[in-house]
């Protein structure tokens, strides 16, 4: 391992994980790998993760077959560099979304069906915990998405348990903002592939990158002040009904 990666970001990942107690002796990680720079990213981080910390875990990269028939051969064999077997979850998501039930806004729904596919298949691998490769920016974003959309003030949490399915959710990369992300994965030339949704590029999420994008162009230290602020919340200053 490279040095200067510990400082340069699994300082922070393993702080992420300390700070919210997401593994432990044991665990058999399920990890969404949809083919975008942050879940590759997030497969490489806890491969090293595995072999030089003192976690000892379990690690299945899943992927969801959304029936666009894209082409899972470099996730393949990305996943078999690092000596894991990529488990592929066929899946009619797409269809579901865009020919039968024709949303005019999918994300959601999409969102909620890729969910439950991916917890499914992690219980059906054996899996106790689910890793997602959202980072500081996605938390942002999410804050945004809240208080413009939805009125109410929120983000997502670094770690949940999920009652309904006994799955716990861990997002180890919530420290490290989107810039240290593309950077890791230019770095180790972590494969993508291109994403066929149609709503992509044009959704409100991509409104919200654009939002941050210019808050940071006058507040350069925007994003750790956020990150500082999410673990700081002043709940009597805020209105409660």
């Amino acid at each position: 391992m490279k040095k200067s990666y510990n400082k340069w970001f699994l300082t922070k990942v393993k702080k992420a994980i300390k700070d919210h107690d997401m593994l432990a002796p044991g665990d058999r990680v399920a990890l969404g790998l949809s083919g975008g720079k942050d879940s590759g990213t997030l497969l490489y981080i806890m491969h090293l993760l595995r072999r030089y910390s003192h976690w000892e875990f379990e690690l299945v990269p899943i992927t969801l077959d959304l029936g666009w028939e894209a082409d899972l051969t470099p996730l393949e064999n990305y996943c078999t560099s690092l000596g894991y077997q990529l488990h592929v979850e066929p899946t009619q998501i797409g269809k579901i979304v865009f020919e039968y039930r024709q949303e005019k806004n999918p994300c959601s729904l999409c969102a909620n069906l890729r969910r439950g596919a991916l917890h499914n298949a992690a219980l059906a691998l054996g899996c106790n915990k689910v890793a997602l490769g959202h980072h500081l920016d996605d938390a942002i974003e999410t804050f945004f998405l809240n208080l413009i959309y939805a009125g109410k003030i929120g983000a997502f949490p670094p770690k949940i348990f999920l009652d309904k399915t006994k799955l716990t959710l861990i997002r180890p990369m919530v420290y490290l903002p989107q810039e240290t992300v593309i950077s890791l994965a230019r770095a180790e030339n972590i494969p993508i592939i291109h994403n066929p949704c149609p709503a992509n590029g044009h959704t409100k999420r991509q409104e919200m990158k654009e939002l941050v994008a210019c808050v940071q162009m006058k507040y350069p230290d925007i994003k750790s002040k956020f990150l500082s602020a999410f673990g700081n919340v002043e709940i009597d200053n805020l209105w409660q009904n």
